[in-house]
């Protein structure tokens, strides 16, 4: 058999050449996916854009006029209120006004009818008039006799003279003493009417024309009055200011008023006098304020709800009450200047119902962060967001 070098070399060269083949398309292949791959990357890296820095709603600290509310429950009553009794025993007559009636100063509401009353005051005029006779007698007795004397002398005992002197001084004497009986008895007279002390309602009447009414002169006695008088033009409200809160109790100071029955009423009262004594048993002291009532809306016996501003902070640090984290340790959450969230522990004062006062850690114009506290960690950055809260306002 015949033997081909050129073709055995042939035959060794084209498997050498089959691998090449496969080798570079091989890499080829590898360069393509390399390639695809990061074009895909970059697309999704240009797709993502740069990494978002989350907002966070924060207020700045400030500097504001806080104060504690406390609330007390008071009565309403007459500023003035009075039984009317007679000065003197006696059957009533008339009485011009029954309860419900509106009255004023001066006016008269009853007269008593004392029959004799009016027969001793005749009897005290009749004195009187002998008695004033009875001085004229004695004044000319005593006038004559001096003048005797002086045109001739020693023609009149001296005796005489000074007898018919100490006659006249005595007449004189019962004269006034006469015209005092019938003052008195021209007082207890007109004690026989009653007047109305000052301008008010007439809450109670005790007495019919016809009764008879006792003398009311002492404490003791259990004399019937004819009329009880309030003054509800004018009212007041007492109530009971706790030891705590007697420091910040102020003759001047404003209070918030509510009167629930006469469909939550409001009004301001202003504190008109207190005792300036705490009771020992309560640890209380009685305050208060006074209610014009012209057209008589509030009724004596209704209550009213108080509201009194104590422990009054003016200018104090303030924060929103959701800004603080108790804990253990009052926190709080600040913004940096590099936006950057921080922690800060607070020392806090008062506590109002929608904020806290500020002692230690914070200083004006300082952002805190509100809500959600527990969605950012410290030094993580952020995008601060001002907010302003709004405050309610008490009833």
């Amino acid at each position: 058999m015949n033997h081909d070098p050129k073709h055995e070399t042939k035959e060794k060269r084209s498997p050498f050449r089959a691998g090449l083949a496969v080798l570079l398309a091989a890499v080829v292949i590898g360069l393509a996916t390399f390639w695809v791959m990061r074009r895909e990357r970059g697309n999704a890296a240009s797709t993502a854009g740069p990494a978002v820095v989350p907002t966070v709603a924060v207020v700045k600290v400030s500097r504001e006029d806080l104060s504690k509310q406390v609330e007390y429950l008071a009565e309403f009553r007459p500023y003035a209120e009075v039984e009317l009794h007679a000065k003197v025993s006696g059957y009533v007559s008339q009485i011009s006004v029954d309860f419900g009636d509106k009255v004023k100063a001066g006016q008269l509401l009853a007269t008593l009818e004392v029959p004799e009353l009016e027969d001793e005051m005749h009897s005290a005029i009749a004195v009187e008039l002998k008695a004033e006779a009875d001085y004229t007698n004695a004044h000319l007795i005593y006038t004559r006799l001096q003048a005797v004397n002086r045109q001739h002398t020693n023609l009149v005992a001296q005796q005489d003279i000074d007898t018919a002197e100490a006659n006249e001084q005595s007449t004189a004497a019962a004269i006034a003493a006469a015209k005092a009986e019938v003052g008195k008895y021209l007082t207890l007279s007109a004690y026989t009417n009653i007047w109305a002390p000052f301008d008010g309602v007439v809450t109670r009447r005790y007495a019919d024309p016809g009764a008879l009414i006792q003398a009311g002169t002492s404490s003791d006695t259990q004399a019937l009055p004819l009329v009880r008088v309030s003054d509800n033009y004018h009212l007041r409200l007492d109530f009971p200011v706790t030891v705590d809160y007697v420091k910040d109790v102020k003759v001047g100071d404003k209070v918030s008023v509510r009167v629930d029955s006469l469909n939550g009423k409001t009004f301001t009262g202003t504190i008109s006098r207190f005792t300036y004594d705490v009771d020992d048993k309560t640890r209380k002291m009685i305050t208060e304020i006074e209610v014009p009532n012209p057209d008589l809306e509030i009724m004596p016996g209704m209550y009213a709800k108080l509201r009194l501003t104590v422990e009054k902070r003016p200018g104090a640090l303030a924060i929103p009450i959701q800004a603080v984290n108790m804990g253990d340790t009052p926190t709080v959450m600040v913004v940096n200047r590099d936006n950057q969230i921080a922690q800060r522990t607070v020392k806090l004062g008062l506590e109002t119902p929608f904020e806290y006062e500020v002692l230690s850690g914070l200083k004006e114009g300082d952002l805190v962060v509100i809500g959600k506290r527990g969605a950012f960690q410290a030094g993580e950055t952020v995008a601060p967001q001002l907010q302003t809260l709004a405050k309610a306002t008490a009833p």
